[in-house]
């Protein structure tokens, strides 16, 4: 995180903490593996690493399509002014240290030879990739809908985001709640469930649904129209247009 904020100094732009964050997970599994020379679940490390990468590989690739700094980190700039060179090692870069240690406590205690559950296993494994099928479609379904100038301001409500308006925040919510299952299954202590616990506030009540639908509305007058008819996190059918 302190190797991304100097990068961001350099280049003005804290958005690209962004793509650091899906491979922040990936170095934290492997370096843990690479410590311990532990006996790291066979399924657990290359669920991390293949979630970690495929977001971290996306959204790099999205910066390289948007360069400009994320509207976020830019109204934070505006507001700090000359400050928040290092107010942003404190707000956006060591804060999601923190949160990315205290989601990652499964992965740091799920270190053991023979599972307690197989069957538990398999059940956090197939919940884990129904969450990265979300996440890559919905995240494939937006870039292909953004990529058409005549789509700017419109609003996406085909595919997965006709039953969700964000499937890719409820496949990260799968993803993490199916790796605490097989992290569990493999040794993980109980309490560690406050891994995809953080991650579901955070998804649906802070830096997810809530902070993205702020201001929307504003920004895309269709927008609440379609949050009308459309589940906010959990997929679920449309309602119909009242008559």
């Amino acid at each position: 995180m302190i190797a991304l904020w100097l990068l961001s100094l350099a280049l003005r732009d804290a958005s690209v903490i962004d793509p650091g964050w899906g491979l922040g997970f990936v170095l934290v599994a492997w370096a843990e593996w690479l410590r311990d020379d532990s006996n790291l679940p066979v399924a657990l490390l290359p669920l991390v690493t293949i979630w970690g990468l495929r977001l971290a590989g996306y959204l790099f690739y999205r910066k390289l399509k948007e360069p400009s700094e994320d509207r976020r980190y830019k109204s934070m700039r505006e507001k700090h002014g000359g400050n928040f060179w290092w107010i942003s090692l404190f707000t956006v870069f060591l804060l999601q240290g923190v949160i990315m240690y205290v989601v990652s406590l499964p992965l740091l205690n799920g270190l053991v030879e023979d599972p307690r559950s197989l069957n538990l296993l398999l059940a956090g494994t197939a919940l884990w990739f129904v969450g990265l099928v979300f996440e890559t479609v919905g995240d494939w379904q937006l870039l292909r809908f953004k990529a058409k100038s005549q789509n700017k301001g419109q609003v996406l409500d085909t595919g997965l985001w006709r039953y969700t308006r964000h499937p890719n925040y409820f496949g990260d919510f799968c993803v993490w709640w199916g790796m605490w299952l097989a992290a569990f299954a493999s040794g993980a202590p109980w309490w560690t469930i406050i891994s995809p616990l953080v991650m579901s506030v955070l998804l649906m009540k802070v830096s997810g649904v809530t902070l993205l639908e702020s201001d929307i509305d504003e920004r895309r007058p269709e927008y609440a129209q379609y949050k009308q008819r459309t589940s906010a996190f959990f997929p679920w059918w449309p309602k119909r247009a009242a008559s």
